[in-house]
């Protein structure tokens, strides 16, 4: 028996692959199909299922194109409905992968259809649970996101205490838990960095697991919870109805553009320049207009949260030799208008004598002399960051709902712009400057670096 973990730090998700006795299963695989194709063809097993626990929507998942390369069936839990070809499972049926056994355990709360899988080896003892987003490790899956017209999010968090009741907490200690996700989704408030953990840990550990009653587990459930990134919706939508082939996606957005094209596609349409280098060297210099999310962070729920349109024509500028990687990794949480990345980076565009600017990134230390004097300061950190401690006089403008504030102040001062370490705060200079925001400055090192500076002492 072979239970593999696929980890993808980005979007702090898991994906399983499963193998025994020539036959194997997929467990809320990603967009990209290849990392799957490759463990199956190592292996010389047959994909025989794709089991989804549930329509995600932090995410694409690549179960059509998956099952359209391999033929194997897509699995639903009850009450899914999709506009492709599925079976749609009954609670508590069973599947077999060699001679192993995977056992629906229908879970409604987090959605409707969502489901947890469970294990069974060889001697049907069980063995592990796959969980999606109804058990994390120290959390379960938010309740807001599959209201309808009939329920409230007060209801579904009634409906995953029961599931939780009746259907997790009755299994063994023993029982390993594989959930979807990790600590840095937005579909849970205080996830573990642990990506599995055993049963009767979390039976002891998780708040979820010990509420004192369902009243008391529907409120604290339903306390404190952000609004989903708005591209949520868009995507449990994709999932649901089918998307572009990744190959096609791919063949798109890997083609090298010269600066004569971009600029063709500047003048004959919105194209928006998505720059995915790091923060330093977007700093030292970018074209005009371009916005910053760097790959080296978590690019894509950041797209996801602030490039508001899924349609959205996008050129890239890169790294030399990680454009695949960006046009991938845009792709998982439905970007597929990418139109192509310029061809040597920004170089090429510096080369050509085109227009460039910068974003200053000042140290702690030249911030704190300025801050001293009453210059405007943004915090971009999430409010509970702000909360435990910030500067005395930062306004919190969580980068997160930029879209809510940025018209809000003076576009003719000069702002610092501060986060946790500095990829969050370089990513808000950019959409500023792109607003219109006539002097933005970074500081380098964000609150980490001011903690340890002159400005220590002010600091509430």
């Amino acid at each position: 028996m072979k239970v593999q973990q696929l980890y993808t730090n980005c979007l702090a998700q898991g994906a399983y692959y499963i193998s025994h006795g020539g036959e194997a299963a997929i467990i809320d695989p990603l967009r990209e199909t290849a990392p799957y194709l490759e463990l199956i063809a190592k292996d010389g097993v047959t994909l025989k299922y794709i089991f989804e626990t549930h329509f995600h929507a932090d995410f694409v998942s690549g179960h059509v194109d998956l099952a359209e390369k391999t033929g194997a069936t897509i699995v639903f839990g009850p009450g899914a409905e999709t506009s492709y070809q599925t079976h749609v499972a009954k609670d508590g049926e069973i599947f077999k992968i060699g001679g192993l056994s995977i056992k629906v355990l229908h879970t409604p709360g987090h959605t409707l259809e969502s489901s947890t899988y469970l294990l069974l080896d060889e001697l049907q003892v069980p063995h592990c649970i796959f969980t999606g987003d109804t058990l994390f490790i120290g959390d379960v899956g938010r309740p807001d996101l599959a209201i309808k017209s009939t329920l409230t999010q007060e209801d579904l968090a009634g409906m995953l205490y029961d599931s939780l009741q009746h259907k997790i907490m009755p299994l063994p200690d023993s029982v390993l838990v594989y959930p979807a996700h990790g600590a840095g989704s937005a579909c849970g408030k205080n996830m573990s960095k642990e990506t599995f953990d055993t049963l009767g840990n979390q039976k002891q550990n998780n708040y979820a697991l010990n509420a004192e009653s369902k009243e008391w587990f529907v409120k604290e459930l339903t306390t404190g919870i952000l609004p989903p990134p708005f591209y949520f919706a868009k995507n449990a939508a994709l999932n649901k109805n089918g998307y572009m082939p990744i190959d096609s996606v791919m063949a798109q957005g890997n083609q090298a553009l010269s600066v004569t094209d971009l600029k063709h596609l500047q003048a004959q349409s919105n194209v928006l320049i998505l720059d995915v280098r790091s923060a330093t060297e977007f700093s030292e210099g970018h074209i005009s207009g371009s916005l910053f999310i760097g790959l080296d962070g978590q690019f894509a729920p950041w797209v996801g949260a602030l490039i508001t349109d899924l349609h959205t024509s996008i050129v890239l500028v890169a790294p030399h030799n990680r454009e695949a990687e960006a046009v991938m990794r845009l792709s998982r949480v439905g970007y597929d208008n990418c139109k192509g990345y310029l061809k040597n980076g920004f170089a090429a565009w510096q080369e050509a004598g085109e227009k460039i600017e910068r974003i200053e990134s000042v140290d702690a230390e030249l911030f704190a002399n300025d801050y001293k004097k009453g210059t405007a300061t943004l915090d971009v950190r999430k409010p509970s960051e702000f909360d435990t401690k910030h500067l005395e006089f930062a306004k919190n403008t969580p980068l997160d709902f930029i879209q809510n504030w940025i018209e809000g102040f003076d576009k003719q001062i000069p702002y610092y712009i501060h986060c946790a370490g500095g990829y969050r705060s370089m990513i808000a200079a950019s959409i500023l400057k792109r607003k219109g925001y006539a002097s933005v400055k970074d500081v380098n090192g964000g609150f980490s670096a001011i903690q340890k500076s002159t400005l220590f002492e002010m600091l509430v």
